[in-house]
Protein backbone atom coordinates (compact mmCIF):
# COMPACT_ATOMS: atom_id res chain seq x y z
CA UNK A 1 0.00 0.00 0.00
CA UNK A 2 1.20 3.44 -1.02
CA UNK A 3 1.43 6.34 1.55
CA UNK A 4 0.86 9.69 1.10
CA UNK A 5 3.48 11.76 1.52
CA UNK A 6 4.95 13.17 5.21
CA UNK A 7 3.34 16.62 5.87
CA UNK A 8 4.33 16.79 9.69
CA UNK A 9 6.74 15.33 11.80
CA UNK A 10 6.15 14.73 15.25
CA UNK A 11 9.40 13.93 17.48
CA UNK A 12 10.34 12.81 20.17
CA UNK A 13 11.98 14.89 23.22
CA UNK A 14 14.03 11.96 25.21
CA UNK A 15 16.69 10.34 23.30
CA UNK A 16 16.03 12.14 20.11
CA UNK A 17 15.87 15.72 20.49
CA UNK A 18 17.20 15.76 24.23
CA UNK A 19 20.19 13.43 25.21
CA UNK A 20 21.01 12.62 28.39
CA UNK A 21 24.71 12.14 29.53
CA UNK A 22 24.80 9.46 32.01
CA UNK A 23 28.18 10.45 34.10
CA UNK A 24 26.67 13.87 36.17
CA UNK A 25 23.72 11.20 37.36
CA UNK A 26 25.64 8.44 38.19
CA UNK A 27 27.74 10.57 40.52
CA UNK A 28 24.98 11.66 42.54
CA UNK A 29 24.27 8.10 42.89
CA UNK A 30 27.44 7.37 44.01
CA UNK A 31 27.89 10.07 46.26
CA UNK A 32 25.04 8.90 48.41
CA UNK A 33 26.24 5.55 48.18
CA UNK A 34 23.11 4.34 45.92
CA UNK A 35 24.27 1.56 43.47
CA UNK A 36 24.23 2.97 39.75
CA UNK A 37 21.06 3.71 37.82
CA UNK A 38 19.12 3.05 41.31
CA UNK A 39 17.16 6.96 41.09
CA UNK A 40 16.45 6.16 37.58
CA UNK A 41 15.40 2.59 38.05
CA UNK A 42 13.28 3.87 40.96
CA UNK A 43 11.57 6.96 38.86
CA UNK A 44 10.46 4.72 36.26
CA UNK A 45 8.86 2.48 38.69
CA UNK A 46 5.72 1.84 36.44
CA UNK A 47 3.31 2.31 39.17
CA UNK A 48 4.70 6.38 39.71
CA UNK A 49 5.94 6.82 36.81
CA UNK A 50 2.61 6.23 34.68
CA UNK A 51 0.48 8.55 37.22
CA UNK A 52 3.34 11.45 36.39
CA UNK A 53 3.46 10.86 32.47
CA UNK A 54 -0.53 11.02 32.48
CA UNK A 55 -1.07 14.13 34.23
CA UNK A 56 -2.28 12.83 37.98
CA UNK A 57 0.65 13.46 39.98
CA UNK A 58 2.78 16.78 39.71
CA UNK A 59 6.86 16.00 38.45
CA UNK A 60 7.35 17.31 42.42
CA UNK A 61 4.71 14.65 43.35
CA UNK A 62 6.29 11.67 41.67
CA UNK A 63 9.90 13.48 42.93
CA UNK A 64 8.48 13.06 46.14
CA UNK A 65 8.07 9.05 45.81
CA UNK A 66 11.21 8.34 43.94
CA UNK A 67 12.66 9.80 47.44
CA UNK A 68 10.33 7.95 49.81
CA UNK A 69 11.49 4.26 48.19
CA UNK A 70 15.31 4.89 48.32
CA UNK A 71 17.08 3.21 50.97
CA UNK A 72 18.35 7.12 52.84
CA UNK A 73 16.97 9.14 55.28
CA UNK A 74 14.49 10.67 53.84
CA UNK A 75 15.88 14.28 53.99
CA UNK A 76 19.10 12.71 52.55
CA UNK A 77 16.59 10.85 49.66
CA UNK A 78 14.97 13.92 48.88
CA UNK A 79 18.33 16.17 48.47
CA UNK A 80 19.96 13.08 46.80
CA UNK A 81 16.73 13.41 43.93
CA UNK A 82 16.93 16.98 44.12
CA UNK A 83 20.80 17.19 42.92
CA UNK A 84 19.73 14.41 40.66
CA UNK A 85 16.97 16.56 38.97
CA UNK A 86 19.22 19.72 38.60
CA UNK A 87 20.89 18.00 35.06
CA UNK A 88 18.04 18.81 32.56
CA UNK A 89 19.90 17.20 29.50
CA UNK A 90 20.91 18.93 26.47
CA UNK A 91 19.70 19.29 22.85
CA UNK A 92 21.45 16.61 20.27
CA UNK A 93 22.52 19.41 18.00
CA UNK A 94 22.00 17.42 14.61
CA UNK A 95 18.67 16.75 15.53
CA UNK A 96 17.81 20.16 16.21
CA UNK A 97 19.49 21.02 13.13
CA UNK A 98 17.43 18.40 11.18
CA UNK A 99 14.05 19.99 12.98
CA UNK A 100 15.08 23.69 11.72
CA UNK A 101 15.67 21.97 8.01
CA UNK A 102 12.53 20.81 8.07
CA UNK A 103 10.98 23.55 9.11
CA UNK A 104 12.33 25.55 7.04
CA UNK A 105 11.02 23.77 4.27
CA UNK A 106 7.53 24.23 5.13
CA UNK A 107 6.65 21.44 6.92
CA UNK A 108 5.21 21.66 10.49
CA UNK A 109 6.90 19.92 13.64
CA UNK A 110 5.25 18.69 16.89
CA UNK A 111 7.33 17.69 19.80
CA UNK A 112 5.34 14.90 20.67
CA UNK A 113 6.58 13.27 24.48
CA UNK A 114 5.44 11.65 27.73
CA UNK A 115 6.05 14.50 30.07
CA UNK A 116 5.51 16.11 33.28
CA UNK A 117 4.34 19.60 34.33
CA UNK A 118 8.31 20.45 34.32
CA UNK A 119 8.33 19.98 30.62
CA UNK A 120 7.70 23.59 29.34
CA UNK A 121 10.50 24.74 31.84
CA UNK A 122 12.35 22.35 30.60
CA UNK A 123 12.40 23.37 26.87
CA UNK A 124 12.73 27.21 28.05
CA UNK A 125 15.68 25.88 29.82
CA UNK A 126 17.11 24.09 27.17
CA UNK A 127 16.68 26.85 24.39
CA UNK A 128 13.96 24.63 22.43
CA UNK A 129 10.62 26.59 23.44
CA UNK A 130 10.49 28.47 19.66
CA UNK A 131 12.34 25.41 18.12
CA UNK A 132 8.60 23.34 17.31
CA UNK A 133 5.64 24.82 15.92
CA UNK A 134 3.54 22.66 18.87
CA UNK A 135 4.20 20.87 22.25
CA UNK A 136 2.48 17.69 22.81
CA UNK A 137 2.50 16.46 25.98
CA UNK A 138 1.07 13.68 27.90
CA UNK A 139 0.84 15.45 30.80
CA UNK A 140 -1.60 18.40 29.16
CA UNK A 141 -3.68 15.82 27.42
CA UNK A 142 -3.75 13.22 30.20
CA UNK A 143 -2.46 10.82 27.60
CA UNK A 144 0.38 9.04 27.05
CA UNK A 145 2.10 6.84 24.41
CA UNK A 146 1.32 3.86 22.99
CA UNK A 147 -1.97 4.84 23.71
CA UNK A 148 -4.09 5.57 20.69
CA UNK A 149 -5.27 8.94 22.36
CA UNK A 150 -1.98 10.06 22.44
CA UNK A 151 -1.20 10.22 18.72
CA UNK A 152 -5.18 11.02 17.86
CA UNK A 153 -4.69 13.74 20.09
CA UNK A 154 -0.96 14.77 18.65
CA UNK A 155 -2.52 14.62 14.82
CA UNK A 156 -5.58 16.98 16.19
CA UNK A 157 -3.29 19.64 17.58
CA UNK A 158 -0.45 19.50 14.51
CA UNK A 159 -3.53 19.49 12.32
CA UNK A 160 -3.20 17.61 9.93
CA UNK A 161 -5.01 13.68 9.56
CA UNK A 162 -2.48 10.56 10.72
CA UNK A 163 -1.62 9.43 6.99
CA UNK A 164 0.20 12.21 6.35
CA UNK A 165 1.82 12.34 9.63
CA UNK A 166 5.94 11.15 10.54
CA UNK A 167 6.67 10.48 13.88
CA UNK A 168 9.85 9.44 14.99
CA UNK A 169 10.23 7.94 18.72
CA UNK A 170 13.44 5.85 20.24
CA UNK A 171 10.91 3.57 22.08
CA UNK A 172 9.60 0.57 19.88
CA UNK A 173 5.96 0.64 22.01
CA UNK A 174 5.69 4.14 21.10
CA UNK A 175 6.84 3.23 17.47
CA UNK A 176 3.98 0.56 16.99
CA UNK A 177 1.55 2.62 19.11
CA UNK A 178 1.83 5.42 16.06
CA UNK A 179 1.62 2.59 12.96
CA UNK A 180 -1.44 1.15 14.76
CA UNK A 181 -3.22 4.68 14.71
CA UNK A 182 -2.30 5.17 10.86
CA UNK A 183 0.95 7.52 11.15
CA UNK A 184 4.22 6.62 9.20
CA UNK A 185 6.57 5.93 11.99
CA UNK A 186 10.48 5.66 12.20
CA UNK A 187 12.34 4.31 15.52
CA UNK A 188 14.98 6.51 16.23
CA UNK A 189 18.59 4.61 16.76
CA UNK A 190 20.44 7.60 16.00
CA UNK A 191 21.45 10.72 13.42
CA UNK A 192 22.73 8.18 10.88
CA UNK A 193 19.24 7.64 9.30
CA UNK A 194 18.68 11.24 8.78
CA UNK A 195 19.07 11.11 4.64
CA UNK A 196 16.48 8.49 4.82
CA UNK A 197 14.15 11.01 7.16
CA UNK A 198 14.55 14.11 4.69
CA UNK A 199 13.59 11.84 1.88
CA UNK A 200 10.14 10.79 3.32
CA UNK A 201 9.71 14.46 4.25
CA UNK A 202 10.35 15.14 0.76
CA UNK A 203 13.02 17.81 2.13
Amino acid sequence: MSRDRAQALLIDLDGVLRRWDPAPMIAVEVENGLKPAALLETAMSWDIYRPAMAGEITDAEWMELVASRLPLDIEKARAAVAQWQSYRGEPDPEVLAFVREVRAAGRKVGLATNATDRLRGDLEALGLTGEVDEVISSWEIKAHKPAPEFFEKACEIAGFPAKVVLFIDDDDRAVRGARASGLSAYRWSGPEHLSYLRKALDI
